[in-house]
């Protein structure tokens, strides 16, 4: 006779035979310690500054006496203060066309409602394409010398004078005055509205590709540029030119104002050249001139 075994007994048997294997333990995703950022301390450093600035002017002044005829210079950065210059106040050099955003601005001030479509095209031809037909247009509706004596004074532009009668292009200026001009196109005041100098920054960044050298050489990568450039022959100078190119040149860390000016010049490109070869100087190394340095912040800071 087969003993019964109670239905406790038959549970607790199937219960421990299915204990008898292990689930397999599955291991935990190892994990990539953290990297642990390197703690730095940036402060500045005057010395390093003071070296920087005395290498640079006289690296500046050593390029520009190889160089043939005049070349003058000047240069604010907005954000870090920086001035530099060398013949920045010589006020008896050519701006040819360079004078156009300054008929533009003096146009500006004048109608206070705004340019209709007209004189908008005629400026826009103007700065962009550097048309001599439309700054003949706009010169005289601007008032002509008269006119453009009185915008100078209101611009306290005291180093710059306006070409006799009809020839815009005899305007003879300081790249100490181009700066200031630039200074109220980007800072505002003197009347300027901020449409007004959008409208003139704007056309001076769009200049056709072919005019866009000049104090571009002290771009980086990303820089924004907004310039104005003039080139005249001088014929009875000694069949020399006058070249000369100033405008903002803005990106991170840097708004730089820049005007380099030439003449007698044995060709235009060579004034080219002498202009960009003091914005690629000054471009490259305006950085070191704020000088900084580094150092590992300490292990055990005192609290």
């Amino acid at each position: 006779m087969r003993a019964r075994w109670p239905a406790a007994w038959i549970g607790l048997a199937l219960a421990a035979g299915c204990g008898t294997e292990r689930a397999p333990v599955l291991p935990a995703a190892v994990e990539a310690p953290p990297k642990v950022a390197r703690c730095v301390l940036k402060f500045r450093d005057k010395r390093a500054g003071v070296a920087a600035r005395a290498r640079l002017q006289r690296d500046l002044s050593q390029y520009v006496s190889r160089r043939p005829g005049r070349l003058v210079y000047g240069a604010l950065d907005l954000v870090s203060g920086v001035v530099l210059g060398q013949g920045e106040h010589q006020h008896d050099m050519i701006t040819a066309s360079g004078a156009k955003v300054d008929i533009l601005a003096a146009l500006l001030l004048r109608r206070t409602g705004g340019l209709d479509a007209g004189d908008r095209h005629l400026a826009a031809r103007m700065i962009k394409e550097s048309d001599n037909r439309a700054a003949d247009a706009l010169w005289s509706r601007v008032g002509g010398g008269g006119a453009m004596s009185d915008f100078y004074r209101r611009m306290g532009m005291k180093e710059t004078t306006p070409g006799p009668g009809i020839y815009w292009g005899g305007t003879i200026t300081s790249p100490a005055d181009r700066i200031r001009l630039l200074k109220v196109l980007v800072r505002g005041g003197k009347g300027l509205s901020p449409g007004d100098r959008r409208l003139v920054l704007g056309l001076m960044g769009q200049v056709m590709r072919d005019q866009a050298w000049g104090v571009s050489a002290a771009a980086r990568p990303g820089d924004r540029v907004a310039l104005k450039n003039g080139w005249t022959p001088r014929p009875f100078i000694h069949n020399t030119w006058a070249v000369t190119s100033y405008g903002r040149i803005a990106g991170p860390g840097r708004d730089l104002l820049l005007s380099v000016q030439t003449d007698r010049q044995p060709s235009e490109g060579t004034g080219i050249t002498s202009i960009e070869g003091v914005a690629r100087l000054i471009g490259t190394r305006l950085h070191a001139l704020t000088g900084t340095a580094t150092r590992r912040c300490p292990t055990n800071p005192s609290i």
